[in-house]
């Protein structure tokens, strides 16, 4: 069948879509310049950023599991190991000296760094850090299965993880996992030192300081949460506690600005020194500013649509797969992510082991509609997309509402902040969903255990991974994704994740659209920044303002 033009969305689309994108953006400049107040640079030792956090839901480590979120615990908590942000395929400590793994592959031996302290002055030793994983686990929230994947329960926890010393711990995990997963596991917030003593002392009906921690901060890291005001302002406080080279800055002050517009104006007028969430627009209106300069760098963060199974339309493959050719992914790369993504139509991101580089979809209205004939829908269907009001997320959602109607599919659009949307998409109660999922370790099963595995599609599971938000049952391909893990070879099990996702592309319910490059403008007087590969990789520490 012929297909339609696959480099640029329909004329009169694109036209209207233009038009809509510069008026809004004319409206948010105009609005930004009469409300924002003439004020000098930001201070010397303050570090002002102007970025999107409206997906911020809590503080506490052992729940938090948003990208915003992700990146203040980062520079707020320590863990045993991270990665190496100038190479992510390498760990080293944190608050480990040293470790070691068992001839079986099943017991990991840590030895701590002496004198380490939280931020509170609170000595930080073994039991704090055996305390902390244990809490995950035992609060059992959102991120916890990065930890119970190794075997770990609420019954056996206390026994699997252990202070052997006052600096020294184990951990027994279940089967003989690549130790490069389990370490890179490790790397997550969720694995972060929590403040025993402190935690403790705000501990309401046994709750493990759950309450006290959506709001508040109990770390070791360089930094420290002082203030979250929701949809308004992050500050963060250097942490003279801290064990390794003191903050530069004093503070980091994160303010939401939501609008790429905004956020460009008030970093010419200096009232920033860095913007976040710039489109490529605003990139380029910038570009010749020689007071700003700009770094970036490929994150491990995929964007993608997602269809709910639970409704009889997208339960049929052939909906689904209609709906892949219902998107001009060559137009949306040009235009709404140029120079901050790159079309990846894969659950993995480049960089990653077993990333695969096919692309095979492209806007193909005549293909999409033969499929939905097929699928006994030869006549327009309505269905709605929850979409947070950012950018690009709202563009390519507008996108794909004006390309799918070519084809009789009635798209509504439900925009919502960052937090209801998640709400919704968490209970699966959504129709289609827009949004982004970035690594939470650097491995791929971190990407192919949310996207490609799905143990219990029953309504009340122990974990609730993207398949299963989306009603996916794929036994077959989570023994899939169960073996890939287990492989020490590691181009046996690139080749297995390359097998996995041509299954997850053809078969699923995702519309995978591109990988992040992430890209940050700043005030030529700021240096040492280095945007990190995941969401908790960016540190703020080691940034100084001339």
């Amino acid at each position: 069948m012929p297909a339609s033009r696959p480099h640029a969305l329909a004329p009169m689309a694109l036209r209207r879509l233009t038009r809509r994108a510069l008026a809004v953006s004319s409206i948010a400049l105009a609005a930004a310049m009469a409300m924002a107040p003439l004020q000098a640079a930001t201070p010397k030792d303050t570090l002002v950023i102007a970025a999107a956090f409206d997906d911020i839901i809590t503080l506490d480590p052992a729940e938090s599991f948003e990208l915003s979120t992700g990146e203040l615990l980062g520079n707020a908590y320590d863990r045993l190991v991270r990665f190496d942000v100038n190479d992510p395929s390498k760990i080293v400590g944190d608050l480990a000296k040293a470790w070691s793994v068992s001839a079986d592959g099943k017991t990991y031996s840590f030895e701590l760094k002496p004198g380490l302290k939280f931020a509170s002055g609170n000595p930080l030793a073994a039991e704090d850090m055996v305390w902390s994983l244990q809490r995950s686990v035992l609060l059992d929230k959102n991120p916890a299965f990065i930890l119970t994947q190794f075997g770990f329960t609420k019954d056996n926890v206390k026994e699997r993880i252990k202070a052997t010393g006052p600096l020294t711990l184990t951990l027994e995990t279940d089967k003989p996992y690549a130790p490069s997963f389990v370490l890179n596991c490790l790397t997550a917030n969720v694995a972060a030192a929590v403040d025993r003593k402190l935690v403790l002392s705000k501990e309401a009906n046994g709750d493990l300081g759950y309450g006290w921690l959506k709001t508040n901060h109990a770390g070791s890291g360089p930094l420290k949460i002082r203030e979250w005001r929701a949809n308004e302002l992050v500050t963060l406080e250097r942490n003279d506690q801290y064990w390794g080279p003191k903050a530069k800055p004093a503070r980091v002050i994160f303010r939401h600005l939501k609008e790429s517009a905004t956020q460009r104006l008030t970093l010419e007028k200096g009232d920033v020194d860095i913007a976040r969430n710039l489109n490529p627009q605003d990139l380029a209106a910038l570009a010749a500013h020689k007071e700003i300069k700009t770094t970036a760098t490929p994150k491990g963060t995929v964007f993608y649509i997602s269809m709910n199974m639970k409704n009889p339309h997208f339960a049929k493959p052939e909906v689904r797969e209609a709906m892949k050719y219902l998107l001009d992914y060559a137009a949306i790369g040009d235009t709404l992510v140029k120079n901050i993504g790159v079309v990846n139509q894969n659950f993995l991101p480049l960089g990653l082991l077993g990333a695969s580089k096919d692309n095979p979809y492209k806007l193909d209205v005549a293909k999409a509609k033969a499929l939905l004939a097929k699928a006994g829908l030869p006549n327009v269907f309505k269905v709605t997309m929850d979409v947070r009001t950012v950018q690009p997320v709202q563009g390519i959602a507008e996108a794909m509402q004006q390309t799918a109607r070519r084809a009789g599919v009635e798209i509504e659009l439900l925009p919502g902040d960052g937090k209801q949307t998640l709400t919704k998409y968490r209970a699966r109660t959504h129709d289609m969903y827009i949004g982004q999922w970035g690594a939470d370790y650097w491995d791929p099963h971190t990407n192919a255990d949310t996207f490609a595995r799905n143990p219990d599609n029953g309504d009340n599971p122990k974990t609730k991974p993207l398949a299963w938000r989306n009603a996916w049952d794929i036994p077959e391909l989570t023994k899939k994704a169960d073996a890939a893990v287990l492989e020490r070879d590691a181009g046996k099990r690139a080749a297995m994740y390359g097998e996995i996702q041509a299954e997850f592309r053809k078969s699923s319910p995702f519309i995978m659209i591109f990988q992040q490059t992430e890209v940050a403008a700043m005030r030529a007087n700021v240096d040492g920044l280095k945007l990190g590969p995941t969401s908790d990789s960016t540190y703020f520490s080691g940034v100084a303002k001339r």
